[in-house]
């Protein structure tokens, strides 16, 4: 990631009559960064995508790209972005390779510069394999993989993707997000939505957290796992349990949270450094029969929940 701003959001807001969907953001989007933008559902991140992209007309503020003014004909801008919505959107008559080619060729008409750009597409998301197969013969995640060759085809600088995994396979994940980050590294500046969290802690370099039109957290994955109440959640297996031996946990030090379900015991610590050792000492002092014992330190999935009350896939 540099310090060149690629995109640049001050004061956003649009207004649908008495609803408020983006209330007053502000935020930039540095080159050669994958900027995750989270939020439930309703709660103003795709509106400001598309508010972003000039697909929709907000009611004031100030949105440029690579450094202008993005407005609804700014030609030259949207020529360098690259937009895979959730919606595969492909052409059922053309196999993969025609389909590929016709999105690329919006925007390149040199045929043989045109033809490395298709190959590199293809090779990135791995689907060489099936340049003559249509559409319809291909599985969900490979139509997803086709769906992402099509909107990069043409190298975009600046890269929108939305919800780029949603029911794929996990061979077809992992070549996405190693696609992805490859994207990344070979200088594109890339926003990804997604409603899977294990995925913005796998690529995302920046995030920022929109809840009822309003940005609520902002920062890296370690950042905003600093805001989360929990330091460490300790997971044991145990057979039994009453009442009593229950609280008996809630006494140790620390400790902000207990349950327990399905044979599985999880105690939540504040802070402390020796919670394991000390859980361990508690569980042989009161003859407790355990097996598995496991220390997790927060995620953003608990961040996420904190911030907003929700979990992402709500």
């Amino acid at each position: 990631m540099s310090d060149k701003k690629v995109i640049e959001v001050k004061n956003l807001v649009k207004e649908y009559k008495e609803l408020r969907a983006v209330d007053d953001i502000s935020f930039d989007v540095y080159e050669k960064e994958i900027f995750g933008l989270l939020g439930p559902n309703g709660s103003g991140k795709s509106t400001t995508i598309n508010s972003i992209l000039s697909l929709l007309k907000y009611s004031s503020g100030n949105i440029s790209i690579f450094g202008k003014e993005m407005t609804p004909d700014a030609y030259d801008i949207k020529r360098d972005i690259g937009v895979i919505f959730q919606d595969v959107a492909v052409f059922q008559e053309l196999t993969v390779y025609e389909n590929i080619d016709y999105f690329c060729g919006l925007y390149i008409r040199d045929k043989k510069q045109r033809k490395q750009c298709i190959e590199d597409a293809i090779e990135l998301v791995s689907i060489g394999d099936y340049k003559k197969f249509y559409p319809k013969q291909l599985s969900g995640g490979l139509l997803r993989r086709l769906n992402i060759a099509c909107g990069i085809a043409h190298k975009p600088k600046l890269i929108f993707l939305d919800e780029p995994t949603v029911a794929v396979d996990p061979q077809s994940r992992n070549s996405i997000l190693e696609g992805i980050k490859k994207l990344r590294d070979d200088g594109a500046t890339i926003v990804y939505t997604t409603h899977y969290m294990e995925e913005v802690e796998q690529i995302c370099d920046r995030i920022i957290i929109i809840d009822k039109g309003k940005i609520i957290a902002s920062g890296t994955r370690e950042n905003l796992k600093k805001l989360a109440k929990i330091e460490e959640r300790i997971t044991v297996e145990i057979k039994k349990m009453d009442k009593e031996k229950l609280e008996g946990f809630k006494k140790l030090e620390k400790v902000t949270d207990v349950s327990y379900e399905g044979h599985t015991l999880v105690v939540s610590f504040s802070g402390g450094k020796n919670n394991i050792a000390n859980m361990i000492d508690h569980l042989r002092n009161n003859n407790f029969s355990y097996r598995r014992v496991y220390s997790e330190r927060p995620t953003l999935n608990d961040v996420f929940l904190e911030l907003t009350g929700k979990e992402l896939r709500d």
